[in-house]
Formats: structure tokens, sequence, C-alpha cells
């Protein structure tokens, strides 16, 4: 087969800059000698979940981002950050431009309770809390209000592990970390001494990880609270269960009904703060203060299991407890939005429809990450995936299944938003932002301190 030089150089487009997006790219370029890949991205900065999702005190999980800033330079690739799929360019201008476009754009919402008194204030979704102290812009006005002295998480996953441990950790642990200052202003006043961790099902069906459930544990200045008779009979059934979650049950079994040993019991004694699991419970409605101002309970309808392993259910038994609290964080996952008329969307999965990453009846465009398979997982899981998707796009690039003529690629739509007043923020961009960041940080021995302000980010690049 004779290729013209033009045709040798596919123009590949990847919509969102996590770690979905960067995967893809990575794995395109480093298996296509000749992709060039141009990644758009909504926020004025890369990385996504890496950035504003992984919490403050696992800096670990961040060093992806090392990864991805080499995928950036490469000069087959290009950041096009403060561009708005679906507003600023729609999909049919991206197809029309590249030879392939890949969704990797990811769960920007959060899952609704449907519960009366969701809409009170001191109810807030985890995912806004996260993207508050993380330095999401769109986050920065929670100003969540911590003066009372018990929150309620709703969800069993890490993130409402990350949200407790944000809340319970002593502020001087957190000091030195990526916090947001803003968001250690308000974890320094916080009369917050209980944090409550509900989940429908039971013991055996927590969504969190036992790193997670560790650090929880080992959490300076606070004890756990478990109720040995949520265990009863657990014992004979993790036989069965393979065995990481054998091991996370195990360690909440021995917290559980195991008494401490002296240095342990001490310490917790010591403890002016505490966290629990509370098991078997179902959000049924968020009672008000009598001046209706407020979140004064919240009422948790007692449920009991139905069926087998990981797929039984919550059924409610008829039976209510009300558990009072002044702060609900709602945890119960995160949730893809539709991105352009044009592209096929599932409201009830909150998925692309896909097979493989490549979106049913449309020829090609791809997805990967959690808007391709649902939001679980984590960064390894979604290197897999997208790992996966830009292999198939590359079968079909080499079976001739995508445009064969030449395409524009940015050129094209340069031009467009250019005439529609948007102007992109490159990566040396990025570069200079988070030079300054790590310059703020400095005086106080941050690794960062992050920038929030979108107009102040465009004032610091001169626009």
């Amino acid at each position: 087969m004779q290729f013209s030089t033009q045709e040798k150089t596919p123009q590949i487009c990847v919509v969102g800059s996590g770690p979905a997006g960067f995967y893809t790219a990575q794995h395109l370029l480093k298996h296509h000698t000749r992709a060039h890949v141009d990644i758009y991205e909504k926020q004025l900065v890369p990385f996504g979940l890496v950035r504003f999702g992984v919490a403050p005190d696992h800096p670990e999980v961040k060093n992806v981002i090392n990864t991805f800033t080499q995928t950036a330079r490469s000069d087959r690739c290009s950041f096009r950050g403060n561009v708005v799929v679906g507003r600023d360019v729609s999909v049919p201008e991206l197809r029309e431009a590249y030879h392939a476009v890949v969704l990797s754009y990811g769960a920007e919402d959060h899952q609704t309770l449907d519960i009366p008194g969701e809409e009170l204030p001191g109810v807030v979704s985890a995912r806004a809390f996260v993207g508050w102290y993380n330095g999401l812009p769109e986050n920065q006005a929670l100003a969540p209000d911590l003066s009372c002295d018990t929150a309620v998480i709703l969800g069993q996953g890490n993130v409402a592990l990350d949200v407790a441990r944000i809340l319970l950790t002593p502020p001087q642990h957190l000091e030195k970390t990526d916090i947001t200052e803003a968001a250690m202003g308000v974890l320094r006043q916080s009369q917050v001494k209980t944090v409550w961790i509900v989940g429908r099902r039971g013991p055996l069906q927590v969504a969190f990880t036992i790193k997670e459930l560790r650090e929880m544990i080992q959490l300076p200045g606070t004890r756990p609270i478990l109720d040995s008779s949520d265990f009863l009979g657990l014992q004979d059934k993790i036989k069965d269960v393979p065995r990481p979650r054998r091991r996370l049950t195990e360690l909440l079994l021995r917290t559980a009904t195991e008494k401490p040993g002296v240095e342990e019991a001490a310490r917790q004694a010591l403890a002016s703060r505490a966290w629990g699991l509370r098991f078997f419970r179902s959000p049924q409605q968020v009672l008000p203060t009598p001046d209706g101002q407020r979140v004064a309970s919240i009422r948790l309808a007692i449920t009991r299991l139905e069926g087998v392993g990981e797929s039984t259910r919550a059924v409610p038994t008829g039976e209510v407890e009300d558990l009072p609290c002044g702060l609900v964080l709602s945890s119960v996952g995160y949730k893809s939005r539709p991105i352009d008329p044009s592209v096929p969307f599932d409201p009830k999965l909150g998925v692309i429809p896909n097979i493989e990453g490549r979106v049913v009846n449309v020829p090609g465009l791809y997805c990967s990450g959690w808007v391709k398979r649902g939001p679980t997982g984590v960064i390894t899981t979604t290197m897999t995936d997208s790992f996966l998707t830009s292999q198939v796009l590359l079968q079909d690039l080499n079976a001739g299944l995508l445009p064969s003529g030449p395409r524009p690629g940015y050129t094209a739509i340069q031009a467009l938003l250019s005439n529609r007043g948007v102007q992109p923020v490159s990566f040396s961009d990025w570069e200079k932002l988070d030079a300054e960041e790590v310059y703020r940080g400095q005086g106080t021995g941050k690794p960062r301190e992050k920038l929030v302000d979108p107009r102040e980010m465009l004032q610091l690049l001169g626009r």
C-alpha cells in the first residue's frame, strides 16, 4: 500500500485531560510513530481528578503527573486548555477536523439522593466538598459550615473515607500538603468531632479499599466506633470470598470485636474525635431544624440484605432511625453528563453506549475512562481501559476504517475558536502557572499553593 506523507499523519483528538485522556494519548503516540494528538480540556489546567480528586494527603498517587507531563511535552502532542467541547466547539466540528475523536471527559456530576430535604443548607455532595478542598474553581464558593459536632457521610467508598479523613485529620497534619489555604482556614475552625459513614448494605459490601481503611483506623487523635453485632456470623462467611475482600473484612472484624492492646487503648482514650461505620441504613429524608434553615438530622430506613455475594440488595424493613447531625455529605457516586446532542448517551447508566470503546453507530468516535464504563475503579483501571480504546482505534486506522485523506486537525479548530473569542491555554502556559503555584507554596513549606481563580490565572498569562 502506498501512503502519501500527509496520510501517514493521523490527526487524533482527545477530549479530557484526566488519566483517561492522558493514557489514551500516551498509548497512541507510543504505538503510532506519526500520529498527532490534541488534548482538549475545559479547565485551564490539566490532569483532571489527579489534581482535583486525589486527596491532598496522598501525594504519592499524584506521581502519575510526571508521566503525563512527558506525554504533553512530546512534539506530537498538544494540550488545549480552556476549551469547553459542546459549547466552544461541537463534537461534529471535531470529527470533521480529525481522523478520530476520543471522548475521555470523565464523570463531572454527582449522583443525587432524590430524597426530601436534600436541598437544605448543610447537605453537600462529597464531589463538591473534594473539589472545594482540592482547588477546583467551580467549587470555591462552597464554604461548608463545619460548626456542628456531627457529620454524616452517605456512601462507603474511598471518596467517603477521604472526606471523613480530611474532616478528622488534625489540621497541622494537612498544612504541608497541597490542600488550598482557604480550605485550611475553614478546617482549622471546624467543630466536627464525630463522623458517621453510612451504607445501605453490610460489612461484606463496603466499596472502600484496605489502604484507606487502615489510614482511618490509624488516624491521629481519633478512634473508631464499630458495632460488633453488625459482624455476627461474618467469620464463617469470609472463608469463600476473594482475598482482597477477605483481608479487608478481617481488618474490620478485628477492629470491631477485639479488645485493643494497652498502647492502642491509651491512644483511643485520649482521642477527641471519632468515626464510625453504620451499616444496613438507607437515607430516607433530611430533617430540618425547627426554623427550617438547616439540617438537624437524617432519617435512615433500616435495611436487610437479600440475595448472595456482590449482588445482594438492601431492602427496607419498615423501621427507621433518626441520626442527629449538622452536615450531610452525599458520596453515592459520580455521574457523567451528555456532552453534545450528536453523541449517543445512556442516561440510566450514565455512559456513552460503546463496544470496546467504539461509540455505537458513530464511526471514528471513541470513548475511554469513566464515560466509557461508569465511574468506578482507580487510576490503574483507567490506564488499562484507555490502552484498550487506543488499541481499537489503531486497529481501525490500520484496517482503513477511518477517513483516508488528510485532515486539518487543530488548524481548522483554531480558526473556529478564534472567531468565537475563545483563548486556549497551552501546556507551556500551564507550566508557567505550575511554577507560580510551586513558588507560592514555598513560603509555607507546601509542595504548591493552587491557583483557584481562572481570571487570576489568565492574568498571570498576560491575557
